[in-house]
């Protein structure tokens, strides 16, 4: 069994796009039509954003484009204006109509698979993705190795993979099988061919970028990092390097819930930085890690990993994180998304923020987004030129039926696979 998602989900998926596939080829965006509202914001009363006065919401436009497909969809821009994004679980289409299944997570965990495509165009209701193939790496001694941090930079794609499910109980609850624990950041494999061909990272499982271990269920810092989204060619970097955050834990949690560190849930998001190249990338050497702030109040940056400290911090409440760059606003947008018990109703907040660093504010806090929302981000191709109104992307529902609790669908057009919702930042102008 898929150790983050249900395999008959997506086997019922793939059989449902047969028809579709052989009437039409590459299909067209599906399209979806409905009233614009508001989100209305319900943070938690231990919240411990404060809230936005320039980003005060976020409201729905009615207007949703997407495939059904698989997941895992975080696009980077790259020089030739196309999209570059990893996917799985799920099935995609060749650029001859064909469809290719693909699983990050199976049982023995030694041919774990993982997908590269491509997204054309410039118009959500008008865009073309197509698959590029599948890598099969091993996982062991995990049960999944799934993708995350993607960047596409001077031509070379960097993808990096992280592992589920390791070995044995957890420690730190009272747990005593096997579930989807977040284990370590592998690291990249790279290619100088736009996703045609990869030289494989150097690092395993068992020996990591970083060199944390989920054996056990021992809580990763760095275990799902995405790259933050600087525009095209990661034009809008302040300094030529590239930064990544992630959602993490640590083992002196005073308040320890059922899922504390998972694909989609983490106490803490922390944030690292490196200067990309095919020589830097896999070398923890050349990373620098955020270290907290000075007596006066400065971000520190440190070579050393175990000085590492959180950029956020909100017990029990944090998770898969993604962070993009809006340059008409001049403000980063981030987005974390609480997976609760991983199967679920799940809550999204959007955090704004002027620097990388903080401080970060509240815009939105989306309780039962999705209404089973995963994977939230939101790429920079789709901002529009004044910076209010952009594309939310994610995937929801993977496990609509969950023992028993029916999951639905808000807002509407969601569903697993490629979702894109127009939305608009309110707030004063």
């Amino acid at each position: 069994m898929n150790v983050r998602k249900s395999a008959v989900v997506i086997g019922s998926l793939m059989i449902l796009m047969i028809p579709l596939l052989r009437a039409y080829g590459q299909p067209k965006p599906e399209v979806v039509k409905f009233e614009p509202f508001t989100w209305k914001s319900e943070p938690p009363a231990d919240c411990p954003f404060e809230r936005s006065r320039d980003l005060t919401g976020i409201r729905f436009l009615g207007l949703k484009s997407g495939f059904l497909c698989g997941d895992t969809w975080y696009p980077s821009w790259a020089a030739d204006d196309k999209l570059y994004s990893p996917w799985t679980d799920g099935s995609c289409w060749r650029l001859d109509g064909s469809r290719e299944g693909c699983s990050s997570g199976e049982s023995s965990g030694n041919a774990a698979r993982t997908g590269q495509a491509v997204i054309e165009g410039s118009d959500p209701l008008d865009l073309k993705v197509y698959s590029l193939g599948l890598h099969v790496s091993s996982a062991l001694p995990y049960h999944g190795r799934y993708p995350c941090g993607s960047l596409v930079y001077r031509g070379i794609w960097y993808y990096g993979t992280y592992c589920l499910d390791p070995s044995g109980g957890a420690p730190y609850g009272p747990i005593t099988v096997n579930w989807p624990w977040l284990g370590p950041f592998v690291g990249f494999r790279v290619s100088t061919d736009l996703g045609r061909s990869w030289k494989e990272t150097p690092h395993t499982p068992d020996k990591p970028l970083f060199g944390e271990t989920g054996i056990n269920g021992y809580p990763v810092k760095i275990g799902s990092p995405h790259f933050v989204d600087f525009g095209k060619d990661m034009q809008r970097s302040p300094d030529g390097k590239a930064y990544l955050v992630a959602h993490g834990a640590d083992s002196s949690d005073p308040k320890w819930r059922f899922w504390n560190a998972s694909w989609i849930t983490g106490d803490q998001v922390y944030l690292i930085r490196v200067t990309p190249s095919p020589e830097t990338i896999n070398d923890p050497s050349k990373y620098e890690f955020y270290a907290g702030r000075d007596a006066q109040g400065k971000p520190m940056w440190t070579a050393d990993f175990t000085r590492i400290k959180p950029l956020l911090e909100w017990n029990n409440a944090m998770g898969c994180v993604t962070v993009t760059y809006d340059a008409p606003l001049k403000k980063f947008l981030m987005f974390v998304t609480d997976g609760g018990n991983t199967c679920a109703r799940m809550n999204t907040y959007i955090l704004e923020s002027d620097a990388l660093t903080g401080p970060w504010r509240l815009v939105s806090y989306m309780k039962d987004f999705g209404e089973q929302a995963y994977f939230v981000n939101v790429p920079s191709k789709f901002i529009s030129a004044d910076g209010r109104t952009m594309w939310l992307l994610y995937s929801t529902n993977f496990a609509a039926d969950w023992n028993g609790m029916k999951i639905g669908v808000n807002p509407p057009g969601g569903h697993y696979g490629l979702v894109l919702q127009k939305i608009e930042l309110l707030g004063p102008r």
